[in-house]
């Protein structure tokens, strides 16, 4: 994977991630379960750390 490749996947992911963080406010703030939410951020958080470690 190209360093280009690897920043496009990160962008893709940041991208992912406050588009979740928005979701899991909404989910917050009316009372709904959020634990899938949180889940899918910690393994958006985890694989940029790894794209990351490969730059």
């Amino acid at each position: 994977m190209s360093k280009k490749d690897i920043e496009d996947k990160i962008e893709e992911l940041k991208s992912d991630y406050v588009r979740i963080s928005a979701d899991l406010e909404k989910l917050d703030s009316v009372g709904g379960n959020t634990a899938n939410a949180e889940k899918q951020l910690e393994q958006i958080e985890n694989e940029i750390a790894d794209l990351r470690k490969q730059m």
